[in-house]
């Protein structure tokens, strides 16, 4: 098990005075199996008119805070303790063939939806045959997921600035570039493309790797990677492939959702403002392990 302590915030400046302004956000941890949230506290600045705060279609925290006074600078600030201890998942040679699962999925409502074209990870002919050459008939369901895993991490290249929170997962097949978001999107489309559920998961990564590792892409920022249901037995199992990693300690979980759309960490709309910049810091760090 390891103790996190997690800090996050986003500030925005802004050149001309903001006189109205509405943000929706996805910023409150949530518990699963192997995350356990000892306390998380979500502070906004300035102090909003209103605030809600409320739980959505997929179980995720969401805050909705309005602002009507003027102001130059919106800043939301997370706290949280958290503890990870994640299951260790089956041997991937014991576990069912992925037939099986695609079949035991379309009868659960839950898990059933996760198979579904989403906005920004809807299959295609291309993107079915990405994910087949990862799952010949009988391939165990573990064995085939590790497997594209370490095909989308060697198929793309990382590269921060030519991608945005609009772009397709067959565009990323497309040009193989991108960031954490694009990799994740590639690989939940392939696996829709044949019949698997996998939803998209929004969180944060180890800021400083264990000693001897090198530091993960998509560090001290927001991270995105893959969840994918293996049956009942093993229920949910998460992949990173911007790392090519099985998650297990490095990873704590936000939200998640069918893509990035249904997750967005902050988004609003504003009266005013004129140009602005924006900075987002994140610290997950261990306190004990």
């Amino acid at each position: 098990m390891v103790i996190y302590r997690l800090h996050h915030a986003t500030i925005y400046e802004y050149a001309e005075p903001v006189l109205l302004g509405t943000h929706f956000m996805h910023l409150v941890p949530r518990a699963r199996p192997g995350q356990t949230v000892k306390e998380s506290v979500l502070e906004v600045s300035p102090t909003p008119d209103n605030r809600r705060n409320e739980v959505d279609h997929f179980g995720n925290f969401t805050t909705t805070v309005s602002l009507t006074n003027p102001h130059k600078q919106f800043v939301v600030e997370l706290s949280a303790t958290i503890d990870v201890a994640q299951p260790a998942p089956p041997a991937p040679s014991s576990t069912p063939g992925f037939e099986q699962i695609a079949s035991a999925s379309v009868n659960r409502a839950d898990i059933a939806e996760y198979t579904l074209p989403s906005a920004l990870a809807a299959p295609s002919i291309e993107l079915a045959a990405y994910g087949k050459a990862s799952f010949p008939a009988g391939e165990p369901i573990l064995s085939g997921l590790l497997n594209l895993n370490q095909r989308v991490f060697n198929d793309m290249t990382y590269k921060p600035g030519v991608t945005n929170t609009a772009t397709t997962a067959a565009h990323a097949l497309k040009s193989r570039v991108g960031v954490c978001q694009d990799y994740a999107h590639l690989m939940i489309a392939a696996l829709r493309a044949v019949g698997l559920p996998a939803r998209y998961v929004s969180g944060y990564l180890r800021t400083s790797p264990p000693a001897g590792q090198i530091k993960r892409r998509g560090a001290d920022q927001s991270h995105a990677w893959v969840s994918v249901w293996i049956g009942d037995y093993a229920g949910w199992v998460d992949f990173d492939p911007t790392n090519n990693l099985l998650v297990s300690d490095e990873h704590v979980t936000l939200a998640w959702g069918r893509d990035f759309q249904d997750v967005s960490p902050l988004r609003g709309i504003i009266l005013g403002g004129g140009r602005h910049t924006l900075r987002v810091n994140v610290d997950l760090d261990p306190v004990l392990t």
